[in-house]
């Protein structure tokens, strides 16, 4: 295809990439002037149409998206029976080029790579769009460091076509999500797992699961656990191990979604730079002042004691006993007023401090941030879907506030939502589905459509499926009947045929005869003069075809009265009585 030139337009100059799908030229946009990409459709796919359609369909919805890391699409055409794509020219290399030659990305280098993907990503997932297939060979470094996202589209079209297509699907098999191993619905969440592949691969210099054959790699991404990625560089923050762990859950509800992704790994980096193992752990047993709550119970506690002890030891006086119980009491007095009075800080210092805003932070960071500023510290749980495990939600004092040293600040911390189980939602309407989800403290994530054999509007499919613990808040996404899919069928032309083989013909084409009517006409009696819908039309399998018969009474004399071209006249003589006179020429 070199020096060979598209549409008049786009000048091929040389081959930059090569792949199952399709092969990359660099060109010359004549009309524009500009440096461009231009992939071209392998020739094997050129005569099926439903893919053709598929690839030119999400060809077009890549091109709407804009972002900085998303590859730009420019153009969508067909040139000599070759379908393309003219895509923005990005120099440098791919991924999968750079680690090869490199090794492994340092970490704070490979968040930084990965942060920008899950951004490409989200924007993409906020326009209904899947990639199902992100690995290191679509995503393209610049000169900068940034990368560019590329491939929308075609990835769409593979895995819709997997039936058919399925030996180009195993050079991706590295990067299946389980879903997509299983064969089950593919969600934007499926690129959650290929992206933590791709950080898996980058951290560690080699692929999470390998094998000798395309279905041994796919039961391994479907039953096993890769290799922790600190037993293979140990010197990978704990914080970025259980990103990646997280990323690649089995269980899709497990994962982040691609706009949550982005601010975890922000969370990450933060934490890398803040050198967070050098923080305390919460310790839940450590020296803490007793809340005026505990100390009421111990207290109610120490004199129930404190009454069977008396009964048992009667020789003990009853002065001797009113004295230890009073004594006791103003112990946990005096520990209960510390309490609260550290609680509202030091009224005697003249110190006053501004609390600092921990709410996103982990909860080891939180406690230092405050515990640095002279504030003490509580920890309560609650839960809260939106909010990973282990992060505040909400801090009392609110952010900004002013208070004395040694105040007790109250953070809570997320511990997930509260836990579900996933109800059926297969054979509801898509309304009722919705309701079922509200009431139940779920959200409607994406809904899909297909065509099916079940009535139109009625839920196919959900994930997660029914059964699994899912947290309460969380998305959940269905698949829709669209009802069966109609097939078009071209109407045959049964003018000129006796009605009887014109309704042969009809049915025989998948269609029905429906009203017959007859009309005068110099036609043989019981032949078709006409047809709705008319010869060659495209027609829904199974709908009906109107006939119209001729009777075969109308005469060629009778066709020249309803032009006007009458033999004879009539007239009336002068009494009123008609009267016939030959017409003259």
């Amino acid at each position: 295809m070199v020096e060979r030139v598209l549409d008049g337009r786009y000048a091929l100059e040389m081959l930059v990439g090569s792949g199952g799908m399709a092969d990359v030229y660099r060109a010359k946009d004549q009309l524009l002037e500009r440096t461009v990409a231009v992939k071209i459709l392998h020739q094997q796919y050129e005569n099926d149409t439903e893919f053709i359609a598929r690839f030119q369909r999400e060809a077009k919805a890549a091109a709407r998206i804009t972002h900085p890391n998303i590859v730009n699409v420019f153009d969508v055409g067909v040139a000599e029976g070759r379908h393309y794509i003219v895509m923005e020219y990005v120099p440098g290399r791919t991924l999968k080029e750079r680690i090869k030659e490199e090794g492994p990305v340092p970490a704070a280098e490979a968040l930084h790579i990965t942060r920008q993907i899950a951004g490409a990503l989200a924007q993409a997932h906020a326009n209904n769009l899947v990639h199902c297939d992100i690995k290191p060979h679509n995503i393209l470094v610049m000169p900068d460091g940034n990368v560019k996202v590329a491939d929308f589209g075609i990835a769409r079209a593979v895995t819709e076509s997997t039936m058919t297509y399925n030996d180009n699907i195993m050079g991706s098999v590295h990067y299946f999500s389980p879903e997509q191993a299983r064969g089950t619905i593919i969600t934007p969440k499926s690129d959650v797992y290929s992206l933590g592949v791709v950080l898996y691969e980058m951290l560690t210099g080699r692929i999470p699961f390998d094998g000798n054959t395309a279905v041994s790699i796919a039961r391994k991404h479907l039953e096993e656990e890769p290799q922790p990625v600190r037993s293979l560089v140990p010197n990978i923050p704990p914080v970025v191990e259980a990103l990646v762990t997280r990323m690649m859950a089995k269980d899709p509800a497990l994962r982040p979604d691609s706009r949550m992704l982005v601010q975890d790994i922000m969370r990450t980096e933060q934490m890398m730079r803040g050198d967070t193992a050098a923080m305390p752990a919460f310790d839940p047993d450590a020296t803490r002042v007793l809340t005026p709550v505990e100390a009421q119970e111990i207290s109610a506690v120490v004199e129930a004691e404190e009454e069977t002890a008396m009964e048992e030891t009667e020789e003990k006086s009853f002065f001797r006993t009113k004295k230890f119980k009073f004594g006791l009491v103003l112990i946990l007095l005096l520990g209960f007023f510390t309490g609260f009075f550290l609680s509202f800080g030091k009224f005697w210092s003249s110190v006053e401090i501004t609390v600092p805003d921990v709410t996103g932070k982990q909860l080891t960071l939180a406690r230092q941030i405050l515990e640095d500023q002279h504030l003490r510290v509580t920890v309560a749980e609650t839960y809260d879907a939106s909010v990973p495990v282990g992060v505040v939600v909400s801090q009392s004092p609110e952010a900004g506030a002013t208070v004395k040293e040694e105040r007790t600040i109250t953070i809570y911390v997320s511990k997930g939502g509260e836990e579900l189980e996933m109800p059926n939602l297969r054979g509801l309407k898509q309304s009722d589905a919705i309701d079922k989800l509200q009431q139940m403290g779920l959200r409607l994530g994406s809904a899909y459509e297909t065509f099916s054999d079940e009535d139109s509007g009625t839920v196919i499919s959900q994930d997660p499926r029914s059964g699994t613990r899912i947290s309460k808040g969380q998305s959940v996404d269905i698949t829709v009947s669209k009802g069966q899919k109609v097939k078009k069928i071209s109407v045959p032309d049964v003018k000129g045929v006796p009605s009887d083989r014109a309704r042969t013909m009809i049915e025989g084409s998948g269609l029905k005869v429906g009203s017959i009517s007859e009309e005068a006409s110099t036609q043989a009696a019981g032949t078709v003069v006409s047809q709705s819908p008319s010869a060659g039309s495209e027609a829904d399998s199974g709908s009906t075809v109107r006939l119209v018969v001729s009777s075969g009474k109308k005469t060629s004399g009778s066709k020249e009265d309803a032009k006007g071209g009458d033999s004879k006249k009539n007239d009336k003589d002068p009494a009123g009585r008609r009267i016939q006179t030959e017409k003259t020429e």
